[in-house]
């Protein structure tokens, strides 16, 4: 198998846990298999970086060592897979986390957008989210 097609299934099958974090986020199976596929991209990932494994030049010690590791396309593609994995976990962590405080899903789903796209960023936006008082929709009291 081609690392270009490896590349358009993981990407595909990301694309689709994170519509369903965004769709479908209280479905009672959605966090049980969206939260599946990080371990798959782990798991894959481990399985590129072992067959690579010394099989390339590069280091991580400099920024042109690592630009060297990253012309071999497998290791390019290992690298891009954990950025997936670690994007979705964040993801899913920022749909439990939202859950447990009450918030409201619409709220969350511009984070979970960025940290789709831009990671970091999104998981930026969700800290600032999060931190903003939530307004309470009780029932109004009843006068007289």
């Amino acid at each position: 198998m081609k690392p270009e097609l490896i590349f358009s299934l993981v990407n595909l099958l990301a694309l689709v846990a994170w519509l369903t974090l965004i769709v479908r986020p209280r479905h009672p199976k959605t966090l049980r298999w969206v939260g599946a596929v990080p371990v798959l991209f782990a798991a894959l990932y481990c399985v590129l970086i072992a067959m690579r494994i010394g099989r390339t030049g590069g280091s991580f010690s400099s920024l042109e060592g690592v630009a060297t590791l990253f012309r071999d396309p497998w290791i390019l593609l290992a690298g891009w897979i954990h950025y997936l994995a670690f994007d979705l976990w964040v993801g899913l962590w920022e749909l439990r986390d939202a859950a447990s405080r009450n918030l409201p899903h619409w709220r969350l789903v511009p984070s979970l957008l960025l940290t789709f796209m831009f990671g970091p960023a999104g998981w930026l936006l969700y800290l600032c989210v999060r931190a903003m008082p939530v307004p309470d929709r009780g029932c109004p009291a009843k006068e007289g």
